[in-house]
């Protein structure tokens, strides 16, 4: 039995146990679907604890971590200063229900990151946010319509659940059970990279600025400068959803990397340094429709936690121009190297990189859309490098549909062995 079999063989005897448990109490022994290892096949991981570029499983097998929470965990797993942020905060109490600094602090950070925000109202998730922003959007406009783009997620809301990314994408469907007609009927879907022409019953052009949940799909030269001709045009707003690519492209996110500035703005993931958070944001003049100021009603009881905002604020404090230079050197060398690894076996990839992410698609030529992602997921490829790069401690995000998201914590050493393990798979997935 070689090493890599025995590592595999392990992991699952650890795991499966917990999975069966897990079976009886959570639907699919997940919170969250793609966990469940669905698209992918086998038996999840459970992760038992997290350091830098690693995290180890039930087993104490360890693994070269690249889904590091889907991007939330910018600066690696268990940071020393996210840490002890925490342990400071929740020394004083973990909720209250009532207004705290922290929460005052991280949003003038973002206000002074993001060109064009002004204000921020802060949530406990990204979904949260998406929903909200798309609420004010229709409340300051007066308009109902909602324009969404295939593939692009944003969250599991009704409204916008139709033709998302890799949420549904992954469980091989096309929405939800659930939801019903009348929650999308007024939501139109196009196709990535091509500018939709809006009417005067448009709200909001929701959009991820770089698409990050079909893969990384890199928006083309001016497609994001024509959604802003086409809202200006008609008076629609224009919603850049950065769960993703907010704090994590830079500190400006997605508009200060493209120059081009939305209306409305939704953040999650790196602006809570690992703790659930999301926000949304606008001018002070949008944002004046959020209640207590306007009539368009939001609101959370653990909205701005103090643990989220300290975890938040000390990460965000430790991110300069030099460390997300790094990081983008790092995921450049990554996506490089998987690809001439890849491309030496003669399996057909494409490996884009987009700032600091990575996506990785098996297809002959670029992807451009959703459709060309879907096609990639189709060959049936992915599962099969998934779990040869997992039996040989290297972990990606269980699902075709997801990106890579190398840390501030990954060395030259971790994308040294991340792709002489990659060449080793590629081998496996050529025919005989």
């Amino acid at each position: 039995m070689d090493e890599g079999t025995a590592r595999d063989d392990a992991r699952v005897a650890a795991n499966n146990e917990l999975y069966e448990r897990a079976k009886r109490v959570l639907p699919g022994g997940v919170n969250s679907p793609v966990r469940a290892f669905l698209s992918v096949g086998g038996t999840p991981y459970f992760v038992e604890r997290g350091e830098g570029s690693k995290v180890w499983d039930a087993e104490g097998n360890e693994y070269l971590d690249y889904v590091q929470s889907y991007g939330a965990s910018i600066l690696g797993h268990a940071d020393p200063a996210v840490v002890a942020a925490v342990t400071d905060a929740a020394a004083a109490g973990t909720t209250y229900g009532a207004p705290t600094r922290r929460e005052v602090e991280l949003a003038e950070l973002v206000c002074e990151w993001v060109p064009g925000v002004e204000m921020i109202r802060m949530t406990s998730s990204g979904t949260e946010a998406a929903m909200s922003a798309i609420r004010l959007a229709r409340g300051a406009t007066g308009r109902k319509k909602v324009v969404k783009f295939a593939g692009c997620y944003h969250g599991h809301v009704d409204s916008l659940l139709v033709a998302g990314g890799s949420g549904v994408a992954n469980q091989g469907l096309v929405g939800s059970a659930g939801v019903t007609e009348s929650a999308v009927a007024d939501t139109v879907v196009a196709p990535y990279n091509t500018v939709p022409t809006l009417d005067a019953d448009t709200a909001v052009l929701a959009v991820e600025a770089v698409a990050a949940n079909m893969g990384v799909v890199a928006p083309e030269p001016g497609f994001l400068e024509g959604l802003r001709a086409e809202c200006d045009r008609v008076g629609a707003l224009l919603f850049f959803d950065e769960v993703i690519t907010g704090f994590r492209l830079g500190r400006g996110g997605a508009t200060a990397w493209s120059g081009v500035q939305p209306d409305v703005w939704a953040f999650g993931k790196v602006i809570g340094g690992g703790l659930p958070v999301g926000a949304f944001g606008a001018s002070a003049e949008v944002m004046a429709n959020i209640a207590p100021l306007g009539p368009v009603y939001q609101g959370g009881t653990l909205s701005g936690n103090p643990l989220a905002t300290a975890a938040g604020l000390a990460a965000l404090r430790q991110l300069d121009d030099e460390r997300y230079s790094a990081l983008e050197a790092t995921a450049k060398r990554l996506a490089a190297g998987l690809a001439e690894a890849l491309t030496a076996a003669g399996v057909p990839v494409q490996v884009p990189a987009v700032g600091p992410l990575v996506g990785l698609f098996f297809a002959d030529d670029a992807v451009r859309h959703y459709d060309d992602a879907k096609a990639s997921a189709e060959t049936g490829l992915y599962p099969r490098f998934f779990h040869g790069m997992l039996s040989r401690g290297i972990a990606l995000a269980p699902g075709p549909y997801e990106a890579l998201f190398p840390s501030l914590a990954h060395t030259d050493a971790d994308i040294d062995r991340t792709i002489e393990a990659a060449a080793e798979v590629a081998t496996e997935l050529v025919p005989d």
